[in-house]
């Protein structure tokens, strides 16, 4: 049987985000969520954006929960530089959102007022998302 060649270094690559989300799919604290359709990386930038305008709209009441965390460095090299000579420096954090998850939820309000503020939050995202509501919930 064929070994493979053992090399010093393994290249690292970039690796394709392929397939629906596996965790964080379904709403656990909230009545009203928002789903991610595709995938993408979603800045810690964004995310705060986001929470910042939605919390604003909700004029404090009810609550917020973010369901994604900006947990993956990502670095670049500066403009102009030669290939090799290593990584380059941490640019920024990131969080890897796939289809179907679940990335703010929100809960005490009213679904108008839900709607409205999961609208100006999704404007701040990257993503398409959609507008999802616990299937618990009467008006």
């Amino acid at each position: 049987m064929l070994q493979p060649k053992k090399t010093k270094f393994r290249k690292q690559q970039k690796v394709r985000m392929k397939g629906n989300s596996n965790r964080g799919h379904r709403l656990s604290n909230g009545t009203f969520g928002l789903k991610s359709l595709d995938s993408s990386f979603i800045t810690s930038r964004q995310i705060e954006a986001a929470r910042i305008v939605a919390t604003r709209y909700m004029k404090r009441e009810g609550s917020l929960w973010i369901k994604i965390f900006p947990d993956k460095p990502i670095t670049k090299k500066p403009l102009e530089v030669r290939m090799g000579k290593g990584k380059g420096a941490l640019e920024y954090y990131a969080a890897v959102v796939k289809p179907g998850r679940i990335m703010f939820e929100i809960g005490g309000v009213t679904q108008d007022i839900a709607k409205e503020a999961l609208r100006l939050a999704r404007q701040k995202l990257p993503v398409k998302t959609k507008f999802v509501v616990a299937r618990d919930y009467q008006e």
